[in-house]
Order: C-alpha cells, then sequence, then structure tokens
C-alpha cells in the first residue's frame, strides 16, 4: 500500500515510466540482492517459442507449473526478513488521445515477448489500439532491430543487419525513399552554396550472424588487413568522409595524432597469427588501445572496435567493426557504392591478406591528399586492384563522390590554356579551452581553407600562375602540358583561432604570367562572399541554388594588368601556397630551395614545431612593438632577416646589425624563437654558442 493511499508521479511532461518516484521504495541491501548475470553472447541461444500460443493457452485456463527444479528445498527465513520490493512497472497511461503502454526493462530476450505477447492479445481481445513505449528488448542475435534516435539536427536511424546484398540494397532504397517521403534529406547545403552531408555520418558495422561467427574474430589477419590498406591509400579516409577531418575529429586515422603509433602498430601486427585463431578475445587485445584518438577514446577513431570483444560487459561482446570514416551521401546508389567496395575488400583480404609495411607520410597526408586530383589517383590505383584480383568494378562509379565533395567553383579558359578551381581538404584546428556563458569549451578553427587549381595546356618554361602575387607551385600530373597546386589561405577571421593576427586573403586573385613577354594575359578571381557584398538570409532550398551560389563567387576576369615581375619559386617539393604563412617559409620539408644546402634533420623537426610561433610574430602589429621593448629591438631585425631571396639562403641578421642587439638571448623563449634560424655561418648561431652567464648552449648546427 502507498504511504499516501495513492502513487504521486515526479512533475514533467515525460511519458509516466520515465517519473515513477522509485527513490522512495526500500532497497534490498547489496549482499542481499540476487546478482544479474548478463547472457553471454556467445552462447548457443534455443529457437523462440510461440508466444502468443502461450498467452493463449493461459488466458483459456488457469495452468499450474511445477517447480523447475524440484529437488531443490526452500531455505528457512533467517531472523532478518528482508522486504521484496519489486522496482520495475508496466505503466499504463492514456495520453495524446491514445493509450500508451511503458514497456518496464527485463534481462532476457524470452521475457520482454513474453509480456508483449500478452499485451498484443489483451488489446486484440478488447479491440484497443495501444501504443508501446518505454524500455526496449534485451539484445540478442535472435530478432533485428531498426531503431530511430532524434539526434542534434539530425535523426539518425541503425538498420538492422544484412545477410545478402540483395537484402542490403532493399533496405537502403526503402530507406532513402521514406525519408524523402517524411520530407527529410540525406544532405544540407550551407550559405555559400557549399554542399555537404547531413553531418550525422554514414557507418558501416560488419559482423557475422552472431558474434561468434565475425569473420574478425575468427581472422585477426582480416582486420590488420584493412588497417594497413586503409593507411596505405589516404583516398578511402578523405574521399567519403565529412567537413571535419584530422586528428582530432570523430574517425581520426590510424597515422594522424601520435607519430609513435605505427612502429606500434607494426609490433601488433607481428603478434597476430595467420588464419583462424581459436582466441577470440586475440584481436581486441592487441589493437584496443592502438585504435584510439590522441585521448584515448576508443570510440572516435576509424576503425571502431568498441564492440568487437570489449572486457568490460557482454554488451561490448559482438564481434563488430565499425567504418567511422563515412558520411552520408546524397543518393542511396552512392551509399551503395560504398558498401560495394567496403564488401569486396573484404572479401579480397579474408582470401588472401595483405601484408605490406606501413607507410610514414609525414606532412605529405596534409599536403598532397588534401588534393582531389591525387585521392582521384590514389582511388584508381584501388581499382585498378579490385581489378587485379577479378572484381568488377568501374572508377566511375565513384565520380558523383568527387563533385560531391569537391564541388568545382569555375574554369577559366585562355586560347589553349584552361584554370580549373576546385575545392579541397583542409584540416580543422580544435583551440585551446576557452570559458563561456555555457562553461569551458574548445573551439574548432575551420576559418582556413583551401583550393585546388588545375591548369592544362601550358608551355613548359614560359607560363608561370600567381595568387594574390604569389608564385603558385604548380607540379605536373605526369599528362602533357597539365599541372596542379593547392592555395591555402584564410576565408574569414572568427574571433577566436589559430594565430588571430592573420587577416582574410579574399579576394584570390590569379595571374597567368608570360615570362616572355612579362606581363599577365588574363586571370581570376575567387571570392569567399557574394562579388556585391550580399549577404545571405535563408539556405539554398535545393542543389540548383547552392551551384548558383558558388559559381557567382568566381569570375573570370579581375587579373592584374601592365607588365608584371615573375615572383620567386616557392619550394621544389611544396604542393600548395601558404598564404597564411606570410614570407616566411611553406612547409617545413620543403625548405632546400631558401638554402643552399639541405638542413639537419633536427634543425627542420625544430622549425615544424616552431612554424606557427615564427608565423604568429611575423604578423604582429607594428603598434604592438613600442609596448615591449624585447619587441621593439628583436622583431624588426627579425623581419628585415626573414628567408629572402637574394641573400644566398643566409638566415640570421648581418655583424653589424648584430651588434646592436641587446643581451638578451639567455632566455629559453628567444632560443626556441631562434632554433629555426640557425644556419651554417649564421651569426645567429655565434652568439647563441656564446655562454653568457652560464647560459648553456642551445644552437642548432647544420651538418
Amino acid at each position: 500500500s502507498f504511504r499516501r493511499d495513492r502513487l504521486y508521479l515526479t512533475p514533467g511532461d515525460s511519458p509516466m515510466g520515465l517519473r515513477l518516484p522509485l527513490a522512495s521504495l526500500p532497497w534490498v541491501a547489496e549482499d542481499e540482492r540476487e546478482p544479474w548475470v548478463e547472457v553471454d553472447p556467445f552462447a548457443v541461444q534455443p529457437p523462440l517459442a510461440n508466444f502468443h500460443g502461450e498467452v493463449a493457452a493461459r488466458y483459456s485456463s488457469h495452468v499450474t507449473f511445477p517447480p523447475v527444479h524440484p529437488e531443490v528445498h526452500p531455505q528457512t527465513p533467517t531472523a532478518r526478513e528482508s522486504v521484496e520490493v519489486p522496482h520495475t512497472a508496466l505503466c499504463i497511461e492514456a495520453r495524446g488521445g491514445g493509450l500508451h503502454v511503458f514497456m518496464p526493462p527485463t534481462t532476457t530476450l524470452e521475457q520482454y515477448l513474453d509480456l508483449l505477447a500478452a499485451i498484443e492479445s489483451t488489446a486484440a481481445l478488447l479491440k484497443m489500439p495501444v501504443i508501446i513505449e518505454g524500455y526496449t528488448p534485451p539484445g540478442d542475435s535472435r530478432i533485428e532491430k531498426l531503431m530511430v534516435t532524434p539526434d542534434p539536427g539530425v535523426i539518425e536511424v541503425n538498420i538492422h543487419p544484412a545477410s545478402s546484398w540483395a537484402e542490403l540494397v532493399r533496405t537502403t532504397t526503402m530507406l532513402y525513399e521514406e525519408a524523402r517521403l517524411s520530407r527529410l534529406g540525406t544532405e544540407k547545403f550551407m550559405l555559400d552554396g557549399r554542399h555537404a552531408g547531413t553531418g550525422g555520418g554514414n557507418h558501416v558495422t560488419l559482423g557475422g550472424a552472431t558474434p561468434a561467427d565475425s569473420p574478425f574474430l575468427r581472422r585477426p589477419d582480416l582486420l590488420a588487413s584493412l588497417i594497413t590498406y586503409w593507411q596505405h591509400h589516404p583516398a578511402l579516409s578523405y574521399l567519403f568522409s565529412g567537413l571535419f577531418i584530422g586528428p582530432t575529429s570523430q574517425a581520426p586515422r590510424v597515422d594522424e595524432g601520435r607519430p609513435e603509433r605505427l612502429y606500434e602498430l607494426e609490433i601488433a601486427f607481428q603478434q597476430m597469427p595467420q588464419g583462424e585463431v581459436p582466441q577470440p578475445w586475440l584481436v581486441d587485445r592487441l589493437l584496443r588501445n592502438l585504435l584510439t584518438d590522441l585521448t584515448g577514446n576508443t570510440h572516435r577513431s576509424e576503425f571502431c572496435i568498441d564492440k568487437l570483444y570489449s572486457p568490460d560487459s557482454a554488451s561490448g561482446r559482438l564481434g563488430l567493426v565499425e567504418f567511422r570514416g563515412f558520411e552520408m551521401p546524397p543518393h542511396a546508389r552512392m551509399s551503395l557504392a560504398q558498401m560495394l567496395l567496403l564488401r569486396a575488400l573484404v572479401a579480397r583480404f579474408w582470401e588472401q591478406p595483405y601484408q605490406k609495411p606501413l607507410v610514414r607520410w609525414g606532412t605529405l597526408l596534409h599536403d598532397r591528399f588534401m588534393l582531389p586530383h591525387y585521392l582521384w589517383a590514389d582511388l584508381k590505383d584501388v581499382i585498378d586492384d579490385l581489378k587485379a584480383a577479378g572484381f568488377t568494378f568501374d572508377l566511375e562509379w565513384f565520380a558523383p563522390f568527387l563533385e560531391f565533395r569537391f564541388p568545382r567553383h569555375g574554369t577559366l579558359e585562355l586560347g589553349d590554356i584552361q584554370i580549373e578551381l576546385r575545392t579541397a581538404i583542409e584540416p580543422w584546428h580544435v583551440l585551446g579551452e576557452e570559458s563561456t556563458s555555457m562553461g569551458t569549451a574548445r573551439y574548432v578553427d575551420s576559418s582556413v581553407e583551401r583550393l585546388q587549381v588545375k591548369v592544362s595546356g601550358l608551355t613548359d618554361s614560359r607560363y608561370v600562375l600567381a595568387c594574390n602575387g604569389r608564385r603558385v607551385p604548380l607540379r605536373g600530373t605526369g599528362v602533357n602540358g597539365e599541372q596542379v597546386a593547392g592555395v591555402r589561405y584564410r576565408a574569414w577571421q572568427p574571433p577566436s583561432a589559430l594565430h588571430p593576427t592573420i587577416g582574410i586573403h579574399s579576394p584570390l586573385v590569379f595571374d597567368l604570367i608570360d615570362t616572355w613577354n612579362g606581363r599577365a594575359i588574363g586571370g581570376c578571381t575567387y571570392r569567399v562572399v557574394h562579388p556585391g557584398g550580399r549577404s545571405y538570409e535563408q539556405f539554398p532550398v535545393n542543389a540548383w541554388e547552392a551551384e548558383s551560389r558558388r559559381h557567382n563567387r568566381f569570375q573570370s576576369w579581375g587579373h592584374t594588368p601592365g607588365s608584371f615581375t615573375p615572383p620567386p619559386c616557392v619550394a621544389p617539393h611544396a604542393r600548395s601556397l601558404e598564404l597564411t604563412a606570410g614570407r616566411l617559409f611553406p612547409k617545413p620539408e620543403n625548405r632546400e630551395c631558401l638554402k643552399p644546402h639541405r638542413p639537419a634533420p633536427l634543425q627542420r623537426d625544430l622549425a615544424f614545431r616552431n612554424r606557427d610561433l615564427l608565423q604568429s610574430f611575423a604578423f604582429l602589429p607594428q603598434n604592438q612593438f613600442r609596448r615591449s621593448p624585447f619587441l621593439s629591438q628583436i622583431l624588426p631585425c627579425f623581419r628585415a632577416n626573414q628567408l629572402r631571396p637574394g641573400r644566398r639562403g643566409r638566415c640570421g641578421p648581418t655583424e653589424k646589425e648584430a651588434a646592436g642587439l641587446p643581451r638578451l638571448f639567455r632566455s629559453q623563449f628567444l632560443s626556441a624563437l631562434a632554433r629555426p634560424l640557425c644556419n651554417r655561418g649564421s651569426v645567429w648561431s655565434s652568439i647563441l654558442n656564446n655562454r653568457n652567464n652560464g647560459t648553456p648552449n642551445v644552437a642548432c648546427r647544420a651538418k
């Protein structure tokens, strides 16, 4: 009985089952409770019974069931009687013009189905429709579940596993059609016309009919083959992904983040036996601590093994591997093309494991493979591998992904010369913690973007392409007269960003310079916003309006007229023009053309780590020099002696300039600032090598 003769629910508008005052009920002591044991997913489960028939039999007559274990005799009660109070209840509530039945949590699937059959039989007898809500049935391989979950901005649909390709095609096509009929879309458009996925992902989960039948638990080398092949082909990671990529994204690659992870992965692969193994836990123990992000989160990884063979609970031992690097495509056939590619690779590596050494891409990963041209060439290698293995594939099946992921902004034709601008990829940086009105937050800097410039029909050594007065490092593609490069620029300036003193580089003015005649023969202009300064108030209604907004930002005119002196080369190995780097230097590995010799490996590593610091100081406003005596005397000399052409590659001040510098080199901060400028014969090295008041030697000498 109730203490106040009635049951009072917790105030709110949630269903009745979520507002029960369970905290007011007496609880049994922890040592006196009956332990709840999870159902082992690897246990052999009997077929499900006919619960509707059993319920009908119970309705027809009262049946007394004999005890399950007659040999067990009840024990005499102890002196202390424990109050057995159930803490689950079947809640029936009339709400919103219907009768809602709130299902309680159950420990086994049989209990849930038995209760559900009783509710359906009662509703059929009374001819009263009911609405089932509440807890879902426990996970079990004997049933199929299609889960619909509301997420911020999207509706997440987890479809049931497909046992055949025909079933997968039917389910995917039906899902896209039902979403269209419900006025839901699988794509979204931004204000500037960019076309992207929904943001909810199109993650693919692979496994077996039962956890014991999972191919990844039976053959650990299958997962190792997939990881190695994905690491060798960045197109599989970036061509089907969303806008946010990089080490802090939702699905970072195994070689993004910690540089020592590839070495540890190679050791783990050596411990994996070939063929089927009797230990289902082996693959999880070897890879659980390696397939993570920078913070150690096992869920945020390109290959998520949270539900493979987790040691935490039985619900994590399902033999499943989740591929999180896929974004939601706008059409059902594009989604099926992704599934077909993945199924073909699994079938190939099941027959022939892929055992190759991992590749140390270094900075090329976020330089070369940020351009769609190289990603398309890499995908061509994947398709050629599948064709050689006996699978019928066509590269043109994936052409919609290229146009969807990297839309074309415009093309300029100057006689036989064509200049094409296309969107490229740019990793986003996660900034440091900041205090906001909602608490501590970490912003994502998406203000830097990248373009691909592809030029065809050029004559060797005659034409040079410049962007905002800087030479674009065009590289040959293997096709006669065709070259490609990238341009990295700041598109907009948020209040919190990396390098806040670097301004916006838009509009981007491209000039095609004829070096034989010393003038620009034409060019084009690309803008981040509308050329007339228009601010869109509504999002595009369809792909046609989005494409028109993108094309409006491209103009086939606006080049620099008159005579033109070709700008100096950037670097022989650079693939992208770094407008955000000012006049310092491009990628740290591409500084050979700026020096007469190749710097030592240690010096290049220090330059890479201090690149962002140097860029920030190079763009400091002049009015900040007066506030600090240190900046007012050091940085003007530093600016005047940056890596300028015509100085024979020398870095650092001259003897006369160094004589006027203050004795502030004891600071560790200045030592770190001057490390990238150390060079053989430079005065920086001679000054830093002098031990002033016990200052240690911090100079970097080139071998």
